[in-house]
């Protein structure tokens, strides 16, 4: 039985497609790409983007794969009246619950995650799913 994972060429392609879609909005972005394990796999975050969004795009990408959920489907349920509103700081690694980051699926599976931090929550969420089209062509 084989495993499917998400390449290294495939984290390129992903970081690619983010920012192109962002450099078409006139927005300056980073972009993260997780393997299955939460490791790095792609990191770039552009000349002009806010510093913070590199942490962001991390952070975006880590609670995407940890959760397997978009991040952006998540913002309602860690609210202070939200059913899962301690879980932001249950874990030693922070999760972000901000529009950004969605887990990357392959044969149904999770494999990875990209996150990308630097526009809106709206934008940065547009940026990811702009990369995952890209990568299922």
């Amino acid at each position: 039985m084989s495993t499917t994972v998400i390449t290294t060429s495939d984290a390129e392609t992903l970081v690619a497609a983010a920012r192109a879609a962002a450099e078409a909005a006139g927005i300056a972005v980073s972009v993260t790409v997780l393997d299955a394990g939460g490791h790095l796999l792609a990191f770039r975050r552009d000349d002009r983007a806010v510093l913070i969004s590199g942490e962001t795009s991390t952070r975006k990408a880590y609670t995407a794969l940890q959760l397997d959920a978009p991040t952006a489907d998540l913002v309602d349920l860690v609210k202070p009246d939200g059913p899962f509103h301690s879980l932001p700081t249950a874990l030693d690694r922070p999760l972000l619950f901000i529009g950004g980051g969605l887990p990357v699926h392959r044969d149904g599976r999770p494999v990875g995650a990209i996150g990308v931090g630097g526009g809106t929550p709206e934008q940065d969420h547009a940026f990811a799913t702009a990369a995952l089209r890209e990568l299922a062509q």
